[in-house]
C-alpha cells in the first residue's frame, strides 16, 4: 500500500464562527485508498482533549426543538416496577451539562441514508441555544455533524433502513482533514475522524452483535454464515484499519458500542457463558488487547486503567429496574502511545436519556509530535556540549 503525503496547508472545513451548515457533509463511501500522515500543528504545549461516547439508540426523539405538551402537565406515579424515560430530551442540553466535549461518537442513530431530513435537523439542533446561559456563538460550543449510515441491502434493511448507523459531532474549533467511511463496512458502523492537529484518529464503533441470525453476502444476498462469524470478522477488519494508522504516526481511540464484555467485572449478574459468546470474547481480546507481536493491537480499555475493578456499567435497559441487569459494553480503548487523564461512565437514569446505554468519555493529553522531536534533540545537543 502507497502512502501519500500530507498536504502542505489544511483546508479549515468550516469556520469557527459559522452558522449551522445548510449542507449535510458526507464521508466517502469506499474504502479508503491511502491514510496521510498527520500533519501536526506547531506548537509546543500539551492540551487535554475530550471525547465521549453514546450508543443514543435512536437519534429521532432529540431532534424536536418544541417540548411534549405533557412536560406541562404533572405526571403519575407508574405502576411498572421499570425506570423512566424523560419526557423531552435534548441533545444540545448534553452537550452543555458535558461542557462541550471536542468529540461525541454517537452510536445507532436509526437514520434512513436517504433521509436528508434528519440529519440537517441533527446539524440544526446540536447548534441552537436551549437556555439563555448556552454559549450557542462561540466555536468551542459549536459542532458539524457527519455521518456513516447503512447502506447494505441485505443486512441493513429493518424498519425501512433506519437501523444502525453512526454520527460523530466535532467541535468547529477543532480541524480534522477528513472523515473516512471502509469498504468492508456497509452496515454504517465506522466512522474515522482525522484530527491532525493532535495526531489522533477516533474511531466511532458500533460492532457487530454476536447472535445466531443469518449473515448474508452484501452483494447477492445469500447466506454464509451468522452474526457471530460477521462480529469476529468484523474485529479483523477493524484491527487492521487501525494497524494501518499505527504505522503511518496516527495515535488511534476506538469509541463505541463494541457488543462485548470482556470479564466477569463488565456485567451483572454475571457474563454470557454459551460457546459462541465465550469464542467472540476471546477473540475481540486477542485482537485489541494481546501485544502486537501476539498479532493484537495492545490497546487498552481506558476505563479500566483509570478506575481499576470499580463496577460502572453502559447497558441499563430501561424495561428492567435500574441496577437489576447490566454489561460495560461501550469502551473507550486507546493506542499504546496516547497519554490518558481520566475516563469514565454516566451511569445514571438522567444520563441514560431515551436510550438503553449511558454516555462514557475519556480525556487524554494531546500535543506536537514535530516539537517532541526537537525537544529530544536539543537535549541531546546540551548533553554535547
Amino acid at each position: 500500500m502507497s502512502l501519500s503525503p500530507p498536504p502542505l496547508k489544511r483546508r479549515r472545513l468550516t469556520p469557527p464562527n459559522a452558522p449551522p451548515p445548510t449542507s449535510l457533509p458526507q464521508p466517502p463511501t469506499a474504502a479508503i485508498s491511502s491514510i496521510e500522515r498527520p500533519e501536526l500543528k506547531p506548537t509546543s504545549s500539551l492540551s487535554r482533549f475530550r471525547i465521549y461516547s453514546w450508543n443514543i439508540n435512536g437519534i429521532a426523539p432529540y431532534l424536536d426543538l418544541q417540548p411534549s405538551i405533557k412536560t406541562f402537565f404533572p405526571t403519575k406515579p407508574s405502576a411498572s416496577k421499570s425506570t423512566p424515560h424523560p419526557e423531552h430530551p435534548s441533545l444540545r442540553a448534553c452537550l452543555h451539562r458535558w461542557a462541550f466535549p471536542h468529540v461525541l461518537c454517537l452510536q445507532e442513530v436509526k437514520i434512513a441514508p436517504s433521509d436528508s431530513s434528519s440529519q440537517a435537523s441533527v446539524c440544526r439542533i446540536i447548534n441552537t441555544a436551549f437556555a439563555k446561559n448556552d454559549p450557542a456563538t462561540e466555536p468551542h460550543a459549536l459542532y458539524d455533524a457527519y455521518f456513516n449510515l447503512p447502506r447494505d441491502k441485505h443486512n441493513a434493511i429493518g424498519f425501512g433502513g433506519k437501523v444502525y448507523g453512526v454520527c460523530t459531532l466535532v467541535r468547529r474549533d477543532i480541524v480534522p482533514s477528513k472523515t473516512n467511511t471502509m469498504g468492508w463496512d456497509l452496515e454504517g458502523r465506522v466512522l474515522v475522524t482525522e484530527i491532525p492537529d493532535h495526531g489522533i484518529a477516533v474511531f466511532n464503533i458500533y460492532a457487530v452483535n454476536g447472535t445466531t441470525n443469518p449473515y448474508r453476502d452484501p452483494s447477492t444476498g445469500k447466506v454464509i454464515g451468522d452474526r457471530h462469524m460477521r462480529k469476529r470478522a468484523f474485529h479483523t477488519e477493524l484491527r487492521d484499519e487501525c494497524s494501518r494508522y499505527e504505522k503511518v504516526g496516527w495515535n488511534v481511540v476506538i469509541a463505541g458500542d463494541m457488543n462485548i464484555s470482556q470479564t466477569p467485572l463488565d456485567s451483572y449478574p454475571q457474563l454470557r457463558m454459551g460457546k459462541e459468546h465465550v469464542e467472540n470474547r476471546k477473540h475481540f481480546k486477542n485482537t485489541f488487547m494481546k501485544s502486537k507481536g501476539a498479532g493484537g493491537l495492545s490497546m487498552r480499555d481506558t476505563f479500566r486503567e483509570a478506575r481499576g475493578e470499580e463496577r460502572k456499567y453502559t447497558y441499563r435497559p430501561p424495561g428492567r429496574v435500574w441496577g437489576e441487569g447490566m454489561d460495560r459494553v461501550d469502551l473507550c480503548l486507546v493506542s499504546e502511545g496516547v497519554k490518558l487523564k481520566g475516563a469514565g461512565i454516566l451511569d445514571s437514569v438522567e444520563e441514560r436519556g431515551r436510550s438503553d446505554h449511558v454516555p462514557l468519555w475519556v480525556e487524554v493529553e494531546v500535543g506536537d509530535k514535530r516539537d517532541d522531536e526537537k525537544q529530544k534533540r536539543k537535549r541531546g545537543k546540551d548533553k554535547m556540549e
